[in-house]
């Protein structure tokens, strides 16, 4: 992978860590010495020096430097100052040449230890400043709910609202879409304030900025999307208005016959999530409108949530170990997509544990045992794959709810042979249930299944083969 590198702290971290043999390093005038750059030429690093200075703070300066590095059509990595964090800035003076340029070059790791204090500063006045003076954001995640109480979840931000993206975005509009979320500035200890059949309910985030309501409400609720508001009664600097959101709420119709549970990553949209440097550079060179999912995986959720009756209106549920950061892309992509929307419920990660997912197995038992505890009467297909632990987390839910799962399918994405031995033994112990656990090649012969199992209609099975006629002519071999 090529490296453009616009500072100096930017080069002694990447020089540190990918080392010279073969390495393409691209960089900013006055960055590094001509020793150095000598030194990298013979230890095998083919370097080269850009035409001009390039803020890493100017988007615009930024994309000049990526392109005059060239390398059309290939990986790129480019530093880049984004969210606030201050870097130290390449040089923009005559630099001397011999040992004072030396030294020269030895300043900037004291300008970064002054660029990281002002930063410093800079989060203790955001913590000082009161709320009704931030910029505040208030973000509510899908909830659901039975006829007797709801579940509502959000977060609180200190930044604007994200821009939208299109089908026509760079990969590099891409990647700083994906790092403003990730980066995202959470809000501990804010008051949240959710309004709901004339009662009100009050809490407070926790220190990732994230707040929880369960909402028993004075009537029972019918089937159907609910809207509960919520405002941040804090906010709003002299006398202006408090900030204020919509959560949705699915509460599922009484039509409804079971429940789909399903996965995300390598189950609907392919992530290669088993390898988390390229999950990150997929993340980073597309969006909603740009990401496809696996073949026929819309037709059939679509034929799953309508049920064999063909109007049963069936709820589909998403977990996944992604993090809620992605939030607003995941349901994007499933709308631009055709593929039902409802509830998601991901992970709370910083951004240094975004592609380091720990615990994966205990956050979907958990998340999924919240989600039948609403609905004890209700059974589900749970839908995965076997790239990590969804068979064993499913086979897990099954002992733990016996008569609440009716089939699970897993999508086959691993071929190494001690995997499928793995599989074939699970499939064994779930069978042993009353259960099913069908392994399946693609969404085809999963829906055959489900139509055989009377979940879908088996009129439905034509629009499964056409939809993933139509995605292999859009995404041929994936």
């Amino acid at each position: 992978m090529p490296f453009v590198i616009l500072t100096r702290a930017g080069f002694d971290d990447i020089v540190s860590r990918v080392g010279a043999g073969g390495a393409v390093f691209h960089l900013a005038p006055g960055v590094a010495s001509d020793a150095e750059i000598a030194r990298l030429r013979a230890a095998g690093a083919r370097v080269h020096v850009l035409a001009a200075v390039a803020d890493p703070a100017v988007l615009a300066e930024v994309e000049r430097a990526a392109s005059a590095a060239g390398h059309d059509g290939a990986t790129v990595w480019v530093e880049r100052q984004l969210g606030g964090y201050a870097q130290a800035a390449p040089a923009t003076g005559p630099v001397p040449a011999g040992p004072a340029r030396e030294r020269a070059n030895a300043a900037p790791p004291r300008r970064f230890a002054r660029a990281a204090g002002v930063l410093a500063r800079a989060a203790l006045h955001r913590l000082r400043t009161p709320l009704a003076q931030r910029k505040l954001m208030l973000v509510p995640y899908f909830g659901f709910g039975n006829a007797g109480k709801m579940w509502v979840k959000g977060r609180v931000l200190d930044e604007g609202a994200f821009r939208e993206q299109s089908a026509q975005d760079s990969r590099w509009r891409n990647l700083f879409a994906l790092y403003q979320r990730l980066e995202s500035d959470e809000v501990a200890g804010a008051r949240v304030r959710a309004h709901f059949q004339g009662q009100s309910h009050d809490t407070v985030t926790d220190a990732g900025g994230y707040f929880s309501f369960e909402i028993v409400p004075p009537q029972a609720l019918g089937g159907g999307w609910q809207t509960v508001e919520l405002e941040l009664p804090d906010s709003g600097a002299d006398g202006g208005a408090h900030v204020r959101a919509g959560a949705e709420v699915i509460v599922p119709a009484s039509t409804a016959r079971f429940g789909i549970i399903s996965d995300i990553d390598d189950t609907v949209l392919w992530t290669n999530v088993t390898n988390k440097l390229n999950m990150a550079l997929m993340l980073a060179r597309s969006n909603a409108h740009t990401r496809k999912p696996f073949k026929g995986v819309a037709a059939f959720y679509r034929a799953l949530q309508q049920g064999a009756g063909g109007n049963e209106d069936n709820p589909v549920f998403y977990v996944s170990s992604s993090p809620w950061h992605l939030f607003g892309p995941l349901v994007e992509f499933l709308r631009v997509q055709a593929i039902p929307v409802g509830p998601l419920l991901l992970r709370e990660l910083g951004m240094r544990e975004v592609f380091h997912l720990t615990k994966h197995g205990n956050h979907k038992l958990g998340k999924i045992d919240l989600i039948l505890s609403y609905y004890p009467d209700m059974q589900f297909v749970l839908i995965g794959d076997s790239g990590e632990q969804d068979p064993e987390i499913y086979a897990e839910v099954v002992k733990r709810h016996p008569t609440s799962v009716r089939a699970i399918y897993i999508r086959n994405v691993n071929p190494d042979p001690s995997r499928i031995e793995a599989l074939d033994r699970l499939i064994e112990e779930v069978s042993a249930t009353g259960t099913q656990l069908i392994l399946a090649p693609d969404s085809v012969f999963a829906a055959a299944h489900a139509a055989a199992e009377g979940l879908i209609h088996v009129d439905r099975l034509g629009a499964v083969r056409l939809g993933k006629k139509e995605d292999e002519s859009v995404r041929p071999g994936v």
